[in-house]
């Protein structure tokens, strides 16, 4: 197994960890677990940075990867709203988006089609990870001067996720109509 996916999969592990710190009750655990959060995320471009710099990219790893992401950020949403930190119908919005696109790289890959992630999904993932982590620690520092920046980033990364699905599956639809 390359660096890459290892990278990968160390991101999968810390998603446990990750929901186990978020969940316990212990002074600063919110502070520690955006901390653990933005760890496991930081790896994204990590991994796919290493695999193409050393020519090693592979189908483990092609499947993988995205797969860790939305698992991060799917849990990541998931424990926010039992929390009570966020909205279960923007949590929604975005899980929804995700098993969308996710649908369609698993028609794709049966067809031998592997379809990269779009500027629009880099920029959705960037504000996604963004917003989680502003919630994370309480809108810290802009709780300070009264502005819920937390609030404000988690619309906007509802509105681009909706973009980027839209987007993803008008630029993809070919993929469905082949399979049929």
């Amino acid at each position: 197994m390359n660096l890459a996916n290892k990278i990968t999969f160390t991101r999968i592990f810390i998603i446990p960890i990750f929901v186990i710190v978020l969940l316990l009750d212990f002074p600063y655990h919110q502070y520690v677990a955006a901390f653990i959060f933005v760890i496991a995320a930081s790896t994204d471009s990590m991994d796919g940075h290493i695999a193409r710099k050393r020519n090693e990219v592979t189908k483990l790893g092609q499947f993988l990867d995205p797969l860790a992401d939305k698992l991060l950020t799917t849990s990541a949403l998931v424990v926010l709203v039992e929390m009570g930190r966020i909205s279960s119908v923007i949590a929604i919005i975005i899980i929804v988006r995700e098993f969308i696109v996710t649908g369609f790289r698993v028609v794709a890959a049966s067809e031998g089609v592997v379809i990269a992630a779009s500027w629009w999904g880099k920029i959705k993932t960037l504000v996604q990870i963004i917003s989680i982590v502003a919630i994370l620690i309480d809108n810290f520092p802009f709780r300070i001067i009264g502005f819920p920046f937390d609030k404000v980033s988690l619309y906007i990364a509802t509105i681009i996720t909706i973009i980027s699905g839209i987007d993803y599956v008008y630029k993809n639809h070919q993929v469905l109509k082949s399979s049929i």
